[in-house]
């Protein structure tokens, strides 16, 4: 199946390519050789940047073959000559590819630039829906208090027009009576009701309660068995057992002789 084939395909099973030992005869060097830097995965397979590497090396040895012997002066100063060429040409391809390097790494730094304003705008715009949606909140629970405070000043509006023109209503005493809040029950200071005025309104004042001479009196007046104190042991109605428990039944008897009665 397709899913078979995904988890066991060639290039998860594939191991590096096998090197078999070698000689090299002194009188040659194989151009091979020259490419011992490159392994697998690290140059190899070849693409285009491994290509052009090699193709370098290609020339490089071609114009080493070229170069004149310095058996004459006039050899060695075109020898010199051209090996400030080389040094020249080496300096400019250096130069390319610094230039292709920082090219690339600019794109790369573009791209995290973008990325990171991107990540910053979404992050902005969460930080502002979030101070949206709260300055909602505060002007919601405004208008609430607002709309609350018009209906209890409509009410207070309303209940001061039904007396806009001063006229006295009559005394409803059943009302005043049904309603615990009224001044009947609860008169408020500011109309001049002072409860405290008048407390020792409800203060007993009696000779027998407030003097010695009275409470001598108050004594000898009253029957000397009710300054006695008599416990009676009161006996049960129902038989107890020797343990001292009632019986189940005794105890049912008595409360149907009480139901009865």
């Amino acid at each position: 199946t397709l899913a078979t084939q995904t988890d066991y395909r060639d290039g998860e099973a594939q191991t590096d390519p096998y090197s078999p030992e070698y000689i090299v005869h002194s009188a040659s060097v194989p151009e091979i050789l020259t490419l011992a830097t490159l392994t697998w995965g690290h140059g190899l397979p070849a693409g285009q940047a491994e290509m052009e590497i090699i193709d370098r090396i290609r020339e490089k040895r071609a114009w080493e073959a070229a170069l004149p012997p310095m058996d004459s002066p006039s050899n060695v100063a075109k020898r010199l000559k051209m090996m400030e060429a080389m040094e020249r040409k080496e300096w400019a391809y250096r130069e390319e590819e610094i230039d292709k390097l920082q090219k690339v790494r600019m794109e790369v730094f573009k791209k995290l630039l973008q990325r990171r304003e991107e990540n910053q705008s979404k992050l902005n715009a969460v930080r502002l829906k979030n101070q949206w949606q709260n300055h909602q909140k505060a002007k919601e629970e405004k208008m609430r208090k607002i709309h609350h405070d018009c209906a209890l000043m409509l009410r207070k509006l309303i209940a001061k027009r039904k007396n806009w023109m001063g006229k006295l209503e009559r005394r409803d005493i059943i009302k005043e009576y049904n309603d615990f809040s009224s001044q009947t029950y609860a008169p408020l200071s500011r109309i001049g009701f002072f409860p405290d005025d008048n407390s020792d309104y409800y203060v007993v004042k009696n000779f027998y309660l407030n003097t010695f001479a009275g409470l001598c009196e108050l004594e000898e007046s009253v029957q000397h068995s009710v300054s006695q104190i008599k416990n009676k042991i009161s006996i049960p109605k129902c038989t107890l057992t020797t343990t001292g428990y009632i019986r189940k039944s005794r105890r049912l008897e008595a409360v149907l002789a009480q139901v009865h009665q």
